[in-house]
């Protein structure tokens, strides 16, 4: 088991850091590659169950194709820091799995009668690549493992994105996706089907839908999926009075992207704050199929309808001014003069910079907690190969000047220290400004 925070400072005269460590911002995963998210609250923490993107080669799945096989659950009780668990099934530890498939896709867990029933589609053995995906399930006592899958997948089911919904009388219900979308009762031991498969009625009929999850709001049942209208997927949904439907499309999550062609999502609320996972291939921007996970808060209409969710890089929370800031996971910026690029295109996990090149260009972070009052000085991880001046704003692009940091001339990155010419304690945005005609790339800044 892993457990990443998100820019540890080592009080020395060097500051460590690891692309092993996690963020607020999106995308929320960044050692590996994520999909898929179903994401869960159990014991006031949230668990986010993933598929697990890889490159697939001539020894290992089906080049330029989806390559997955196993899964991985991650914890946080803040968002922002995220615990990996590490691998809880994987494609050759299931008896009935296809081990040489490398389709584990799309997964969903949930919590009954004290055990943590993990649901998963995978093509059986004797089945081919785009036959035969069936449904199983692993059983934990506890919701990061050690799970143990059944040796059987479930009877009667046949297709791929299970999700499963406790209602309110706490009847489980099981969805899944094969052309149209299935729904049928579990059984109390959540290993067998209750009732026959029906098929959801009132949704699209035309155009790919896969990914179902459906969640309850005051008496509601809204089922959220993926839905190619055009080329590429878009989040939609639909409600009904019952989990068995018939449902009502009542609009679009998120618009459709011409980057990533796939999206999928799962929506929870957690301490008051209702919450849209999806994914996208922020880490692979020339290769859908090796996608990351994306978190952005969602809300609700006074009628009930789904606001739409704009993606973000921020993502979601307020960020300590202690911590490292990746600025180059901003809330705005303008349109002239900054950039942003991967610190390694060799290793894009190593994350981004931003980079400012014309005068007056900035770059603003939200929702940055400066309420330390022992913060008295500003560090900004930069390189600048012409030198150049930084003022640090706070708020707006023409804000109060809280610092001014001078990066030297350097073919290196170096972290520069400022004093702070003013405190404001409370919740701000930061902004970054370019003062002068020259080329500033920046990493990180944070407080002290």
């Amino acid at each position: 088991m892993k457990s990443f925070k998100p820019f540890l400072l080592v009080l020395s005269s060097f500051i460590i850091f690891s692309s092993n460590y996690t963020f607020a911002q999106n995308p929320v995963i960044r050692n590996q590659f994520t999909a898929d998210p179903a994401a869960r609250v159990f014991n006031d923490t949230v668990y986010l169950y993933t598929s697990h993107d890889i490159l697939a080669n001539k020894n290992r799945g089906r080049v330029g194709w989806f390559c997955m096989e196993d899964y991985h659950v991650f914890s946080s009780t803040n968002l922002t820091d995220w615990t990996d668990h590490g691998v809880i099934v994987s494609q050759d530890k299931v008896p009935w799995v296809n081990s040489k498939a490398y389709a584990m896709w799309a997964p969903d867990c949930i919590y009954k009668n004290g055990k943590y029933y993990f649901y998963f589609p995978a093509p059986a053995k004797g089945t081919g690549f785009r036959r035969g995906f069936s449904i199983g399930v692993a059983v934990s006592n506890t919701p990061y493992g050690h799970f143990t899958p059944q040796p059987e997948p479930i009877k009667g089911v046949h297709g791929i994105d299970p999700n499963i919904l406790i209602s309110k009388s706490g009847q489980a219900y099981l969805i899944w996706a094969a052309r149209n979308f299935y729904i049928s009762k579990l059984k109390e031991n959540m290993l067998e089907l209750a009732s026959e498969p029906q098929i959801i009625q009132g949704l699209p009929e035309k155009g790919l839908k896969e990914g179902p999850f459906m969640f309850e709001r005051k008496g509601i049942y809204y089922l959220t999926y993926p839905h190619v209208q055009d080329t590429t997927e878009r989040l939609e949904y639909a409600i009904s009075n019952n989990p068995m439907g018939p449902f009502e499309v009542k609009g679009v999550i998120m618009d459709a992207t011409p980057d990533c062609w796939t999206n999928q999502s799962s929506v929870i609320k957690y301490k008051g704050q209702w919450y849209l996972f999806y994914h996208h291939n922020d880490l692979s921007p020339h290769f859908d199929k090796n996608r990351s996970v994306r978190m952005d808060s969602l809300f609700f209409n006074e009628d009930g309808t789904i606001k739409k969710v704009i993606p973000t890089l921020r993502g979601v929370g307020i960020t300590n001014a202690s911590r490292q800031i990746q600025i180059d996971r901003y809330s705005e910026k303008n349109d002239d003069g900054v950039s942003i690029a991967f610190l390694d295109t060799s290793n894009t996990f190593g994350g981004w910079e931003a980079i400012l090149d014309k005068p007056n260009a900035w770059i603003k972070y939200n929702s940055v907690d400066f309420s330390s009052p022992r913060i008295k000085s500003i560090d900004v991880k930069a390189l600048s190969k012409t030198g150049g001046t930084l003022q640090i704003r706070l708020d707006k692009v023409d804000g109060p000047i809280i610092a001014t940091v001078s990066i030297p001339k350097s073919n290196e990155w170096r972290v520069i220290n400022s004093s702070l010419s003013r405190f404001e304690a409370g919740i701000h945005n930061l902004i970054i400004q370019l003062k002068n005609n020259d080329n500033v790339e920046i990493d990180w800044v944070k407080s002290q």
